[in-house]
């Protein structure tokens, strides 16, 4: 069995709570016919820290998708455990507080939008939860606000862009106050302006309201801003670690059918020019000083 590579752990506090234990899971898809249950999970093990940003990455079919849907609970494992601030996600009369914990924002955000008005949008969840109205009115516009979203409030959902609706869809489940959210791929269906404005939102999440982040994307350079970087491959961990760390590993990753971020990728190409280069670069930022500095040395 191959063997996952843990190469550091990144938390907001030395010691940071585990929120989200994922423990030896394995799940396997029920067929619709006469053929076997396929397998999707082999004994995947990781914690989430409370405060974190996440991101997990993965090749189409790697499984990612499926081990964030136990962190709410929408799928249960077939062997192993999940549990969320301490509770088993296998227990029916724990369901409502475990959703409660985790939220959950998905790829397309008309999926989630289920109100003619922002405002009324954003309500659905509390209201659901019974949030008393006086008390419902503050979540709502605190929630907008969080997202940048608040002058939007009166706006009919369907007239928003990409990005301003998946905001709002962000918004709704902020309001229902969950310590963590995970996103599967939700800027997959976005342009490159409605993506910078939902990682923007995600930073605020975690950096403001200390909100748990779980992401899941195919795009490298928003892994990059995360705490920590999980790839799965096949239905196990291959490699835990912080951005800099995972992304110097560009052979391995291109191996599992993975990129690297922009600026890794073109740090790389200078490097193998004869250019001083650090192996560590990860933002534009980053890339355009090392370039400086080796011209400098040139």
């Amino acid at each position: 069995m191959e063997q996952a590579i843990i190469i550091g752990h990144s938390s907001p506090e030395v010691g940071a709570e585990v929120q989200i234990s994922v423990q030896d899971v394995y799940f396997e898809y029920e067929s619709m016919d006469e053929t076997p249950p396929k397998e999707v999970l082999h004994g995947i093990t990781l914690d989430i820290r409370r405060g974190e940003f996440v991101a997990l990455l993965g090749h189409n079919g790697s499984g990612k998708s499926t081990i964030a849907k136990h962190m709410n609970a929408i799928l249960l494992p077939s062997g192993g455990k999940v549990y969320v601030d301490g509770m088993d996600t296998t227990d029916e009369a724990l369901l409502t507080d475990i959703r409660r914990t985790v939220g959950m924002v998905f790829q397309n955000p008309d999926n989630q939008l289920v109100a003619t008005i922002v405002e009324e949008d954003v309500a659905f969840g509390p209201e659901n939860l019974g949030v008393p109205s006086a008390e419902m009115r503050q979540l709502v516009d605190d929630a907008l606000k969080a997202v940048g979203m608040y002058e939007y409030r009166r706006h009919a959902p369907h007239k928003l862009s990409g990005g301003q609706k998946q905001r709002v869809a962000i918004a709704g489940i902020i309001a229902m106050r969950p310590e963590c959210i995970v996103f599967d791929e939700p800027t997959a269906m976005l342009d490159p302006r409605g993506r910078q404005e939902v990682m923007d939102a995600i930073d605020n999440l975690v950096n403001k309201l200390g909100i748990t982040v779980v992401l899941i994307t195919h795009y490298m350079d928003e892994a990059a801003r995360a705490d920590r970087v999980i790839i799965i491959n096949d239905g196990k961990l291959l490699m835990e670690g912080r951005p800099k760390e995972v992304f110097s590993h560009i052979d391995m990753l291109r191996e599992h059918h993975l990129d690297v971020p922009q600026a890794t990728e073109l740090a790389q190409y200078l490097r193998s020019q004869g250019y001083d280069i650090p192996d560590d670069v990860l933002t534009p930022e980053e890339c355009a000083r090392a370039i400086l500095k080796a011209a400098d040395r040139k």
